[in-house]
């Protein structure tokens, strides 16, 4: 889907279909068990693999139930890989999207964080429990409603989800790997790295969702040229936008350039087989971190409290200029400053934390 045209859509139709259609009954319904459960998760990459911890644990506590997701064209590839999913349907399909419409179940859990729509679908699917969060007017579209706070990590948010499921969000944790590559696409990437002879690569992503999250393919080619000179091998991964940073930051057979060339269980596939990944603020980074591969990342207008990874195989750069993090809900106003927050990392500092995480595993 068209991101601004979902937003747009939203604003003109979301908020006032929430206001106007009646509430469910608030009636609470008491579960033994959960048998059938719908899963609602518009949005992107990054919000699907941290789900997979609260997909993980309801397997865990109803271990007979299945749960469908209804997500979107972005993302569904994410849920195609994570162990729990019984049934994936997408929102682009219109067969696809009535199916979920029209499925009777026993729980529906929205998981979209601010926009409407999607707890409009969740008021309209047939469950006595309705389950999302206390962001706007979309409240009155569920049954149990869930506080969200925008200081608390992601995969928190999502486990408070499942509270009113008698599953308390402490016990909901990022053990990994969270996602399982198919064998397909692994047997592609290892003819894709053969120029590098098995040996130990550090994997680079310089896409990102907006211009200000990103760094500049100058500046990672330079961290290319320093990693290079230590004797590491460099992989570029990203879509057609960006195989041309991908050219820039591997020019003259400085890293092998796979951008544009992989689909996104193939691109797994190859962090999987990565020592480390350096990406900014990006949905290539929850990928990584839901494989258990380490990461160096780059923040600056999103918010790392929320967003950014948390254990001692992850190291975060960020300057937190008094303007940052600006990202509220994903949206990022104009920068005055034109990203300052994102152009004051330095190469120096990017290299030196590769080389820390790397060597702290020898």
């Amino acid at each position: 889907m068209n991101i601004l045209l979902i937003k747009l859509l939203d604003a003109a139709i979301g908020r006032v279909a929430a206001t106007v259609i009646p509430a469910p009954s608030l009636e609470l319904q008491r579960l033994s068990t959960v048998t059938s459960l719908l899963l609602i998760r518009p949005g992107g990459i990054g919000d699907a693999v941290l789900l997979a911890p609260a997909i993980k644990s309801i397997k865990k506590c109803y271990p007979s139930s299945k749960i469908t997701v209804l997500a979107e064209k972005r993302n569904a590839g994410i849920f195609s890989m994570i162990p729990g999913v019984d049934k994936l349907l997408r929102y682009e399909h219109p067969r696809e999207f009535l199916q979920a419409l029209g499925g009777c179940y026993d729980v529906v859990i929205d998981s979209e964080q601010w926009h409407r729509l999607s707890a409009v679908v969740a008021r309209f699917v047939s469950a006595p429990v309705k389950i999302g969060f206390d962001t706007n007017e979309r409240r009155r579209m569920f049954t149990h409603i869930i506080p969200y706070s925008q200081d608390d990590y992601e995969v928190v948010s999502f486990a408070n989800l499942l509270e009113p499921l008698g599953i308390k969000s402490d016990i909901v944790a990022m053990e990994v790997p969270l996602l399982l590559i198919q064998n397909g696409a692994s047997a592609k990437i290892d003819r894709l790295l053969e120029p590098l002879h098995d040996q130990p690569f550090v994997t680079i992503f310089p896409g990102a969702s907006i211009p200000a999250r990103q760094w500049g393919a100058e500046r990672f080619r330079r961290v290319a040229e320093q990693l290079s000179a230590y004797g590491l091998k460099i992989v570029v991964v990203g879509g057609k936008v960006d195989r041309l940073q991908g050219d820039v930051i591997a020019g003259g057979d400085l890293a092998l350039n796979l951008a544009g060339m992989t689909s996104l269980s193939e691109t797994s596939a190859i962090i999987q087989q990565s020592s480390l990944l350096i990406s900014g603020d990006s949905g290539v980074l929850h990928i990584a971190v839901g494989l258990g591969v380490s990461t160096v990342s780059l923040f600056g207008p999103g918010r790392e409290k929320k967003w950014a990874p948390r254990d001692k195989r992850h190291r975060v750069i960020n300057n937190r200029l008094p303007c940052s993090p600006c990202t509220t809900f994903g949206n990022t106003p104009q920068c005055p400053i034109h990203a300052q927050c994102m152009r004051d990392i330095t190469v120096d500092e990017v290299v030196n934390s590769v080389t820390m995480l790397l060597s702290s595993r020898v």
